[in-house]
Formats: structure tokens, sequence, C-alpha cells
């Protein structure tokens, strides 16, 4: 998805000491309060400023702790790759069941099945329902925006930080940063010398 502006779905975003949220919703403003999501300057020390990066983070899933884990505002589908499930023995529990899944570039992809797995983050413990493909991808896993409403989560990609509301506070996870410069190096390296598509 592609957006403009300083206003997304009638939430207003502007940059202060401590990044304020107001949100319009049925014509009334309501003001953030201190206890809840906030992301400020200090959520960014140690990161390489200034980027462009995707938000790649780990998570358990069933007893496995899994990396490469794109966080993707834009997707409304979680995905999941073969091969893990394949590492994990977990192919037999895949619900057979095809389906076509059509990206940002038009390019698709038949998915061979969907499965019912246990996403834990930060002790917040959800089954989540993924769409499994035997595809070649960079990511182990694709997170879309159901798992992150369902998680109660709010991804910032320039501070590399997924914020979520817990019954014992907000948790955070961090995102790995040196993962995703790798995966950017790899993907540009492959693609050069091929012909552009016309």
């Amino acid at each position: 998805m592609i957006f403009g502006g300083n206003e997304i779905n009638s939430v207003t975003f502007s940059a202060d000491k401590k990044i304020k949220v107001s949100m319009t919703h049925n014509k009334r403003l309501r003001e953030v309060s201190e206890d809840d999501i906030t992301f400020t300057e200090e959520d960014a020390d140690g990161l390489l400023l200034s980027h462009n990066d995707a938000l790649v983070i780990s998570l358990n899933v069933l007893d496995f702790k899994i990396k490469r884990f794109l966080v993707n505002l834009g997707s409304s589908t979680n995905i999941i790759q073969w091969k893990v499930l394949e590492q994990a023995k977990l192919t037999g529990s895949i619900i057979l069941a095809t389906k076509l899944l059509a990206g940002f570039n038009l390019a698709s992809v038949i998915t061979r099945g969907k499965i019912l797995l246990p996403t834990n983050a930060e002790g917040v413990t959800k089954t989540t329902l993924f769409e499994v493909v035997d595809d070649d991808m960079v990511y182990n896993i694709i997170l879309s925006s159901p798992w992150l409403h369902e998680m109660k989560a709010v991804p910032s990609m320039y501070h590399q930080l997924l914020k979520s509301s817990t019954p014992k506070g907000i948790k955070q996870i961090r995102g790995d940063q040196p993962t995703t410069r790798e995966i950017n190096a790899i993907s540009i390296s492959s693609s050069k010398g091929k012909e552009p598509s016309k």
C-alpha cells in the first residue's frame, strides 16, 4: 500500500519529543494518555540512522525460535514458508487448500494450504492462521495487519520496534536491523544483471 501526507485512515501523526497520536473516530477526539503505546526518540537509540529498513523480528512459534519475521502493514494475510514447517516437522498439520495470493507487483503465488500455529510475543500467545507457500522469498514468515490487531501491537519502522499492550503492561520487541540490511544486500546483489521487465 502507498500512503502520503501526515494522515492515514483518519489518524493524524505529529512528531515532537514524544510522538503524540490523535485519533478522530465518529467525530470524537481522543488524546493519548501516558500509559498508551508511544514512541520516543530514545526508542531509536543504537540504530543505524538514517534508514529505510523494514521491521524484521524474531518470535517463538510452538517451541521454536524463528528469525526473519517481516512485519508487513500492507498485507492482509499471514504467510509461512513450507521449508520452515518442513524443518519443524509440521507439514502433517497443514490443512490442504489452495488460495491465490497477489502481491503489490501483481505477481501471484498459489498456496499449498494453511496451518494454525501459536505465536508467542513477549509472553502473549495467540493462535495464528498462516497461509503456507513454497516460494522463493527471503523472509521465513510475514506477519500482517490481522496479527497486529489481534496482538494489540503497534509497529514503528523508524524506531525498529514493535510495542504491544499486554495484561502486564506495554511490551516491546526490537527489530533485527543487521539481518534486515543483510537481506537487502542479498536482494540487491541477486537482482543485478537481470533484464528489466517490459
